[in-house]
């Protein structure tokens, strides 16, 4: 068995693992690179191998950094089949037709305006593109056990973090490498945990969070205390959150709040068509997280859904306090975008950070404390209150990460630890081999280890 390493190394976007078992040629998950431009510019180069070569893709979730090439693989020759769980099959229809819609979207106000250095802007890929793809897209059996070979499979089991996430365990002559994928956390406040005691020889973690722990207080009542400061100010807050898993569990902590009386009854708009459509797959797929129907149907009578594009736009010339949920979380586009450059500018108005921000990300340039945000082509004053609460994130710390591997079935010959910034992956390599002993290190771009 070989594995090759073409992203989530050194970054935690772009995730691309290329694996050869005898005759099998599979990747695991195909994401899209973002934050530093240097990383971005990959998503327009070609592919580092032949599309045409692959049998399959084992995609462990839905979100884009991790299926958002999918469509370029596609286009360029892909003829194999996509495993995916059921929830993560019908998340990757909405959250690639809407990343298909806004990137088309962006070319066209880009020529409109001018403000492009290329002419004209095209998309990555196009609607079109995503429809071709989602034809290759096929669920994994119920239970979790995919035959790619006669002498090669791939077993799927739950990894927490968002709906159909999982860790995947490619089983080869006796032998097992297992990708965790994203992990979810114990204690998430919407998905059940991860599951544990997988035996592999070799392990493949993630490490978004490897140096760190999130921190010990509650991220329900820090929001609360954002709310109420903003909303004595007459002001806006503005909340950027990924479609799926992030915009679900600041819903249902604002639906706590508002329950317990603790913020005031301000409107709570969910400006976000593909958060919209995943938040009604999580309805759908009820077995899978912790929210009760009655949760749900509240979540769904508190929240006001924005998905026309005239009523998102609308929304700037409100003077009221509210409350605007829109994507992207990291702040690379989407409809946040309009809302910060509105909103941004004005000190009465809150920019609440709810999770992790990447490198090369406006997220990230928040969170250090600029001034000014580039935006459409120019920059946009930002004196709006920032705030981070790093407790809503979707994603297993560091002592989740260790604990996660300490209940492995068995010790692993090898660990490799990518999906993390060079630091966190780094913090983390040294503690698995400090606290338990282990042999591990961090893959480089396009690494290639022969497992065999």
């Amino acid at each position: 068995m070989r594995m090759t390493f073409y992203g989530a190394t050194a970054t935690v976007t772009g995730s691309k693992t290329l694996v050869e078992a005898g005759d099998v040629r599979m990747l695991v998950d195909c994401g899209m690179f973002q934050g530093f431009k240097t990383l971005r510019e990959r998503n327009w180069a070609p592919l580092p191998f032949d599309p045409g070569s692959l049998d399959a893709v084992l995609l462990t979730h839905a979100h884009i950094d991790h299926s958002g090439a999918l469509p370029l693989l596609t286009r360029n020759g892909f003829k194999g089949t996509i495993w995916a769980t059921a929830a993560t099959a019908d998340l990757c229809e909405v959250l690639l037709l809407d990343t298909a819609h806004l990137q088309e979207e962006e070319a066209r106000y880009r020529n409109r305006h001018g403000a492009t250095k290329h002419k004209p802007a095209v998309p990555l890929y196009t609607v079109q593109d995503v429809k071709a793809c989602l034809k290759h897209i096929k669920r994994v059996p119920l239970d979790g056990v995919v035959q790619l070979d006669e002498g090669v499979q791939a077993r799927f089991t739950p990894a927490g973090h968002i709906l159909g996430a999982s860790s995947v365990a490619i089983e080869y002559q006796g032998k097992t490498a297992l990708f965790s994928g994203d992990l979810g956390r114990d204690d998430d406040l919407v998905m059940l945990p991860p599951a544990t005691g997988q035996k592999a020889d070799w392990v493949v973690i993630e490490s978004t969070y490897g140096d760190r722990l999130h921190p010990d207080l509650n991220a329900i009542e820090k929001l609360g205390d954002i709310v109420r400061r903003t909303a004595a100010r007459g002001g806006v807050v503005i909340i950027p959150a990924f479609a799926v898993g992030r915009t679900q569990g600041v819903l249902y902590a604002l639906y706590r709040l508002r329950q317990a009386g603790a913020i005031p009854d301000m409107p709570v708009i969910l400006d976000s068509p593909m958060g919209i459509s995943a938040t009604g797959l999580y309805e759908r797929h009820r077995a899978e997280h912790r929210l009760t129907d009655e949760e749900c149907e509240g979540i769904r009578h508190m929240t006001r859904f924005v998905r026309d594009v005239e009523e998102s736009k609308a929304l700037l010339s409100q003077r009221y306090p509210m409350i605007i949920v829109a994507g992207s979380g990291m702040v690379t586009g989407g409809r946040v975008l309009h809302h910060i450059a509105h909103y941004g500018p004005h000190s009465r108005n809150s920019i609440v950070l709810s999770g992790f921000q990447a490198g090369g990300t406006r997220g990230a340039s928040l969170v250090a404390g600029a001034t000014s945000l580039k935006m459409f082509g120019e920059y946009v004053p930002i004196r709006a209150e920032v705030v981070q609460i790093e407790g809503l994130s979707a994603h297993a710390d560091q002592a989740g990460l260790l604990a996660w591997l300490k209940a492995l079935g068995k010790v692993p010959e090898h660990v490799f630890i990518n999906h993390g910034e060079p630091q966190a992956a780094d913090t983390l390599r040294l503690r698995v081999g400090e606290d338990l002993g282990w042999n591990a290190s961090v893959p480089d771009y396009k690494d290639a280890v022969d497992l065999s």
